[in-house]
């Protein structure tokens, strides 16, 4: 079995960007899970399913597929063999990726497309139960938090940058909504992996948070970049 990294988090910890940054350094897969939660919401409200009908869920996981492609830095998302990269960062998209999440029909089916990148070499994943449920046996479990003040700082400064102008209190209501939901569903609720690493992401800076990881990385006997050096 392949190298594993998790990187769990609740959403706008830094998950993303540290788990990129920590997959370039050392030529890992990089693996967004969120992503392809965020592909199928799309392909949700573009189809004006209901997420909470469960047999009308299951009928559309039947017949769709999806995949990721691409660098850290210039990573794809494939939904029915059709690039959905710049369409499944929006706040609609984002709200109804979490509530697809909480649903054990759509979990199932993600986990076991998750589970399959492992076939394809070392990985670096990141989203919210990566380390609990979807690869119990990663070598590296880490989880990113913050206060929701400073996620709410980040994420409204994310959006901004993409042409999507929402303020920092539209965003704290988001992301406890969220957090809410992610912390309390019945499956796969998310919280620190058993044996994970605990992050707090609130006073650090991109830089520091990235160097954290990895050298917790690379001391793992296992990891190849350290057998490399060996």
């Amino acid at each position: 079995m392949s190298f594993v990294v998790t990187i769990d988090g609740p959403a706008a910890a830094g998950k993303s960007t540290t788990a990129r940054a920590v997959a370039t350094a050392l030529a890992f897969r990089y693996v967004d899970t969120g992503a392809l939660y965020r592909a199928l919401a799309w392909k949700t409200l573009d189809q004006g399913l209901a997420p909470d009908d469960d047999a009308a869920m299951e009928r559309c996981l039947e017949g769709t597929s999806l995949d990721l492609s691409g660098s850290p830095d210039h990573a794809h998302v494939w939904l029915d063999g059709e690039d959905v990269s710049d369409r499944i960062r929006t706040p609609a998209v984002s709200e109804m990726a979490s509530r697809l999440a909480a649903r054990p029909v759509v979990r199932r089916r993600l986990v076991q497309i998750q589970r399959a990148l492992r076939e394809h070499g070392p990985l670096v994943a990141e989203g919210r139960d990566l380390g609990t449920v979807v690869f119990p046996d990663a070598e590296i479990k880490v989880f990113l938090d913050a206060d929701v003040a400073t996620r709410a700082r980040r994420r409204s400064r994310e959006l901004h940058d993409r042409g999507i102008p929402m303020s920092v209190d539209e965003v704290t209501v988001e992301l406890e909504r969220r957090d809410a939901r992610d912390r309390t569903r019945e499956d796969s609720p998310l919280k620190p992996a058993a044996g994970a690493i605990v992050v707090d992401t609130s006073g650090m800076d991109v830089d520091s948070q990235v160097a954290a990881v990895l050298d917790v990385v690379r001391r793992h006997p296992a990891c190849p970049a350290a057998r490399e050096r060996a």
